[in-house]
């Protein structure tokens, strides 16, 4: 299994550097959807048009070319080109679109989770097998992105972007350039920290941090992490997600985690800042192109897809969001600030340093959530947990305004 990672990663390393060219699908007459899209026009693209068809799209914020900031509209152009309206909403986590997929009470047709939940996911029977006949562009996916651990007959996901997790630090206001996860622990940044808001990617980096590996294989290895976040707590201004952009961007704080993708957009916006790989390692991670179970509209929801794998869709997405490409074509027609970026297309030495999520057993992830509620409400300045104690004190205010009563009514009775 890891000769098959590191073969693969070799061979995204290759692409990175262009020096591998992967077969695509062949190319025919496009037709022209905006001054900035083209498609194929071997695809029916018309086959839904005025059947009243809506695709719920729910995907990251911040994760596709919307038309802000001078960007290509990719979801009105999907709907010119097709008839089909899209709902479009965002969720920040993976873990916040599991629970909301497994309450029974979303409705989505298309959704961009990460590998191991996609492995997740597939496993409690959550996704729809897809039909490839409806999703030909899904042939330009470079071979390193398949037959991946989480989906290895690639029968549930089509890869939309990879990355890898470093830390973005504002060089005005660190002292040195950081190298190691370490600095999100020195004390010399107190107040002035940011860190991940999901369990999965906080452990991660604790569990680097301490030379662990990124996926626990015991509740002891659980613990052990945690001690090491709940150690971090006191240098910690806030737990975010997607609010990092305007911290980072705003200068108000020093350091973050953060996906190498969203790097690259925050150092676009505000120049004092940097990133970095630590030299512990980091995660590896490739999000897909999915269709939940139970989906009333699949094929309009593969047309989706294959709309989204398209050469020039998948130019405007990568140079908007930052994000790296698992399709060579993509990555050929990128600008050179793009295409050569150190952070988007890391050397294979990075990526040598890498580790992919894996499926987690339910004892440990269960253990992962109970301890990540856990430090989230202790107190960081070393009363033990502030919810515990502070329902103590509640308790005790109660009960002496009873007794005070209690007292009052028998020295009313004589």
């Amino acid at each position: 299994m890891k000769m098959k990672r590191l073969l693969a990663l070799a061979v995204c390393a290759a692409l990175c550097a262009g020096l591998l060219t992967l077969p695509a699908a062949a190319e025919g007459d496009t037709i022209q959807v905006t001054e900035d899209i083209s498609v194929s026009a071997d695809y029916d693209w018309d086959r839904f048009r005025g059947a009243g068809v809506t695709l719920n799209v729910y995907n990251w914020g911040l994760y596709i070319s919307d038309g802000s900031d001078e960007s290509v509209d990719v979801l009105t152009a999907f709907e010119e080109l097709t008839g089909i309206e899209v709902n479009y909403t965002t969720y920040d986590t993976n873990e916040s679109l599991y629970a909301k997929l497994k309450s029974g009470g979303a409705d989505y047709d298309v959704i961009v989770p990460s590998d191991y939940m996609i492995g997740k996911m597939i496993a409690e029977g959550m996704l729809e097998p897809l039909d490839y006949s409806n999703i030909p562009n899904a042939a330009n996916i470079g071979e390193a992105y398949r037959g991946l651990d989480f989906d290895p007959q690639n029968a549930y996901s089509v890869p939309y972007t990879w990355g890898m997790v470093g830390l973005v630090y504002n060089t005005a206001m660190v002292e040195e350039p950081p190298t190691s996860w370490q600095a999100l622990w020195d004390e010399r940044y107190q107040g002035s920290v940011l860190m991940f808001n999901n369990s999965r990617d906080a452990f991660a980096i604790a569990a680097k941090k301490l030379g662990m590996s990124l996926n626990p294989s015991s509740t002891a290895d659980i613990d052990r992490i945690a001690q090491e976040l709940k150690a971090q707590k006191g240098v910690v201004q806030a737990y975010v997600m997607d609010e990092i952009f305007d911290k980072m961007e705003g200068g108000e704080a020093a350091l973050a985690p953060y996906y190498a993708g969203d790097a690259i957009t925050m150092i676009s916006e505000n120049p004092d800042l940097a990133f970095v790989f630590p030299s512990e390692g980091t995660n590896y991670f490739v999000d897909s192109l999915c269709i939940p179970a139970g989906c009333k509209n699949k094929e309009a929801a593969e047309m989706f897809i294959n709309y989204m794998c398209e050469a020039d869709v998948g130019v405007a997405n990568c140079d908007f969001i930052g994000y790296s490409t698992p399709i060579q074509t993509v990555w050929e027609q990128l600008d050179d600030e793009l295409k050569y970026s150190e952070i988007a297309y890391p050397s294979a030495e990075v990526l040598a340093n890498t580790e992919t999520f894996s499926v987690l057993p339910d004892e440990i992830n269960a253990a992962m959530d109970k301890a990540w509620s856990d430090m989230k409400s202790y107190d960081e300045n070393g009363n033990g947990w502030l919810i515990p104690v502070f329902l103590a004190l509640a308790l005790a205010v109660v009960v002496l305004m009873f007794w005070r009563r209690s007292v009052k009514k028998k020295r009313d009775d004589y």
